[in-house]
């Protein structure tokens, strides 16, 4: 039995921390959740059915997704891509994004995937504490050359066996989570006055060319993309009194 978009979307509907898309070969939306229809600012589905990224999302990011909607309607599948989502309201939030082809009589016809919000750690687990103080130090030295196997050994545990505490923790790996902790600082970083080049180097990434690949896979535009946006963004933020944090 195969269950078609038509009867997935009203499902989604239902989750408030999931986005649910369908898009056709053009890259225009043929399907797409009540989550996603509000976090683009708008209020009916018709509103974002029949339109691509480059029009909903600013432009920046719309560039990025559309090109990562392009691989995808090349063959590639995306799986659990930790990303940044800038809303409506301008209030960045991470996520976990999965995209797949779409195919029918072995023909690609379009793109199917979810972007499910970065939930809370489970602070329930038996390892908790043991990787609470990993993250501790990861925290403290992500600018550095931290290495999985060592932070394995601080937990007490073999590499495979961190990797699957933190993916049932964190969600994330510890891969993962590190890329998190330098983006994260980055963005606070990229709100100063020193050159991109060094914010690079301080986040812990070994050259600027992998610091704005990551950047831009992870955010959607580059370091410098996204220091000229944030200075756009901080005078309303400024007027409302409130402060936006990753």
């Amino acid at each position: 039995m195969k269950i078609s978009a038509d009867e997935l979307e009203p499902l989604f509907d239902a989750l408030p921390d999931v986005v649910f898309f369908v898009k056709d070969t053009e890259g225009r939306y043929t399907h797409a959740n009540l989550t996603l229809v509000r976090r683009l600012g708008l209020k009916q589905r018709s509103e974002v059915i029949g339109r691509g990224v480059t029009e909903l999302f600013p432009a920046l990011m719309g560039g990025s997704y559309a090109a990562q909607d392009r691989r995808v309607l090349a063959g590639e599948v995306i799986e659990n891509q930790l990303e940044v989502h800038i809303f409506s309201n301008r209030a960045p939030g991470w996520c976990l994004t999965c995209k797949r082809p779409v195919s029918s009589r072995g023909e690609i016809r379009g793109v199917i995937g979810i972007s499910r919000d970065l939930g809370l750690p489970d602070g329930k687990h038996p390892t908790y504490e043991r990787l609470r103080r990993v993250l501790g130090y990861m925290q403290e030295h992500y600018g550095e050359g931290v290495r999985i196997p060592a932070l394995a050994e601080l937990a007490g545990l073999s590499v495979a066996q961190l990797e699957r505490h933190f993916r049932r923790v964190f969600q994330l790996t510890p891969q993962q989570v590190l890329t998190k902790l330098r983006i994260e600082a980055a963005m606070r970083l990229l709100g100063g006055d020193d050159n991109v080049a060094s914010i690079g180097m301080a986040c812990g990434f070994v050259d600027q060319s992998a610091f704005a690949r990551q950047f831009k896979a992870t955010v959607g535009m580059t370091p410098s993309e996204y220091r000229a946006v944030a200075a756009l963004a901080a005078p309303a933020r400024n007027t409302r009194g409130v402060t936006n944090s990753a």
